[in-house]
């Protein structure tokens, strides 16, 4: 089946979905009038207005987004098309919108805009799109209207504190294990559990004790290897992920990173490191500082790829053998756009790879994997869609397969989920590896058993 094929037997009006749906048919025209000028009058201001009143729908952004790329050059899938069909309209309109646009407003806010930013990048004003998009979920929450899948996750949160509803001692448990897995390699390793005084705590998202956890090993690996004093929470805090922030539940969303700071406040480190995430990382150095109104977060916060960069430029860690096939490097939205990582994330990639070729565009330019803004969390109901979404991504997959590429380096989660979908779906010839996966292989090994 061809891709426009497949893209007409997917009908993506007419997609189900319990939360939507559900929520939907609670409403009443007063509650939506109530609750969107509620929000558009407390929680937006000027920045809205600005950003309202200032777009003069040149459409300069349509090309940078995947969407838009990707679904023939429809003008529904382009930036302004996207706030032509939301914000606007509720401008417009005064908030007086019937259930069935409450749910078209989700839709298009949810499943077709990943909040990558990358329109901005290409907007004569500097209008952040993704703000506003933002605000379109924040509103569909308070109404209760949340893609079913998205809104378990975000139960799970408010529940545990990670998205996957690991217990307690199921977290424990898994340090436990890895750490005698470890043990095996390193003798002497330990992956110190609530220790205070640490210089550093590390954290990861709740994916890695539920399905990777051998990224736990390898990151222990690593730690071990270059001499940190480090150290993991024992309890909540642990998980840095943070799909409330997603969702439009700004609340829950403070909570969490409240959590993971309070647990490194109170094992008194000096810095957290955290694992190979991008939207994490946003949601803890970037956002979570300002929903809590600190003004600056408490303790300083630095992602994978930074401190990877660190532990190789001060020969803490060192390559004993490079990676010998050709690699890719793609750039996460959120340390990419977001922070400004992606020159860091290939120097330590042109440390351990043999050869690194670039994919076009890239850094603060590159395409977003379709995932990211939690796209990815609103399940299988919109697994297609998105990824005939990203067709744009895969062409872009193709032109480095033709040069050779056979290894494309992630540092990011939900890239992984996204590039991994896209891979299997178009047939590609690629793996997909963290850094710290290929850190982990090729490194020196002074203190493993010979």
């Amino acid at each position: 089946m061809s891709e426009a094929e497949a893209k007409k037997k997917i009908d993506i009006d007419n997609i189900q979905d319990a939360g939507l749906d559900q929520g939907v048919a609670k409403l009443t025209p007063e509650h939506i009038e109530k609750v969107i000028n509620q929000v558009m009058d407390a929680e937006t201001g000027a920045r809205m207005k600005m950003y309202v009143d200032t777009c003069v729908h040149c459409g300069l952004c349509s090309e940078a987004c995947h969407w838009y790329q990707s679904y023939d050059r429809q003008p529904r899938f382009s930036p302004v098309g996207k706030v032509k069909q939301t914000i606007w309209k509720i401008v417009h309109q005064k908030g007086k919108l019937t259930p069935q646009e409450v749910r078209e407003l989700a839709v298009v806010a949810y499943t077709e805009c990943n909040l990558c930013r990358r329109c901005q990048q290409y907007c004569p004003f500097g209008i952040e799109i993704a703000y506003m998009i933002a605000m379109v979920r924040r509103i569909c929450h308070k109404l209760g209207v949340t893609p079913q899948y998205m809104q378990d996750t975000c139960h799970s949160h408010s529940a545990t504190l990670n998205q996957m509803w690991v217990k307690e001692d199921e977290w424990t448990d898994s340090l436990q294990w890895q750490e005698d897995e470890a043990r095996d390699e390193f003798p002497d390793l330990r992956i110190p559990v609530g220790k205070e005084g640490a210089e550093i705590m590390y954290s990861v998202i709740a994916p890695e004790p539920k399905f990777r956890t051998q990224l736990i090993y390898q990151a222990a690996s690593i730690f071990h290897e270059s001499g940190a004093d480090w150290t993991m929470p024992e309890t909540r805090g642990w998980d840095n992920s943070n799909m409330a922030m997603f969702s439009g539940d700004t609340e829950l969303a403070g909570r969490i990173v409240k959590e993971h700071f309070e647990s490194a406040m109170r094992l008194k480190v000096k810095r957290i490191v955290m694992g190979e995430c991008g939207h994490a990382y946003r949601a803890v150095y970037d956002v979570g500082n300002r929903w809590n109104a600190w003004k600056m977060f408490p303790i300083p916060v630095i992602h994978s790829v930074q401190f990877f960069y660190e532990l190789i430029t001060s020969g803490k860690i060192k390559c004993a053998e490079k990676y010998p096939e050709k690699v890719s490097f793609n750039d996460p939205c959120n340390i990419s756009r977001g922070m400004g990582l992606h020159d860091m994330g290939r120097h330590v990639t042109e440390v351990f790879c043999d050869e690194l070729i670039e994919m076009h565009p890239n850094r603060e330019h590159n395409l977003c994997c379709c995932a990211g803004g939690g796209v990815i969390n609103c399940g299988p109901p919109w697994k297609n869609k998105r990824i005939l979404g990203n067709s744009a991504k895969a062409d872009q997959l193709k032109r480095v397969v033709d040069l050779g590429v056979t290894t494309i380096v992630a540092p990011c989660h939900n890239c992984h989920g996204g590039l991994d979908d896209i891979i299997h779906h178009y047939g590609l010839p690629l793996k997909l590896k963290f850094l710290g996966d290929i850190i982990y292989a090729h490194m020196e090994k002074t203190r493993a058993v010979e």
